[in-house]
């Protein structure tokens, strides 16, 4: 396949395949005039540094995980503390959705009058927004006078 049918069939530009050849990530097997030519197998590897950079890698890391030959050699640790980190991301993500949402539905006249909000507030900005999950949401204004303290923290029941 030239060039020009790898970028159709990927959605990967051109100029990101040679950019990818370039770091050694993919490699032509020839050319067609000034095209360049690739083995089919270079979908599959596309699909797999498409999947890398979906989950965070870096190129260099990518790099590290492919052979020249086309074969693969990943190591499942580093892989399944990639996917640990992607777990972090998304119950932070999670949060900051319902976050969101929540200040979106909420009664209260402003957002930041809401306690439920305000706490997500404090907690991202203390950066434990993603380590203290602030538990699920409801879309009801709770008055300041019926939070409780409870060992210096504010509860919101």
């Amino acid at each position: 396949m030239d060039i020009a049918e790898v970028s159709r069939r990927t959605g990967v530009p051109a100029s990101t395949l040679r950019y990818y050849e370039e770091k050694g990530l993919i490699a032509s097997i020839g050319r067609r005039g000034l095209r360049r030519l690739f083995d089919p197998a270079v979908l599959e590897r596309l699909a797999l540094i498409a999947l890398g950079r979906a989950g965070g890698f870096a190129l260099d890391e990518i790099s590290s995980m492919l052979t020249p030959d086309g074969l693969t050699k990943m190591d499942r640790r580093r892989l399944d503390a990639k996917a640990d980190e992607l777990d972090r991301s998304i119950q932070r993500l999670t949060a900051t959705r319902e976050a969101l949402r929540h200040a979106a539905r909420c009664p209260a006249a402003r957002p930041m009058e809401c306690p439920t909000f305000r706490r997500a507030v404090r907690l991202a900005g203390a950066g434990r927004f993603e380590v203290t999950p602030i538990g699920p949401f409801k879309a009801e204004a709770v008055p300041a006078t019926r939070r409780k303290r409870k060992t210096g923290q504010v509860s919101l029941e």
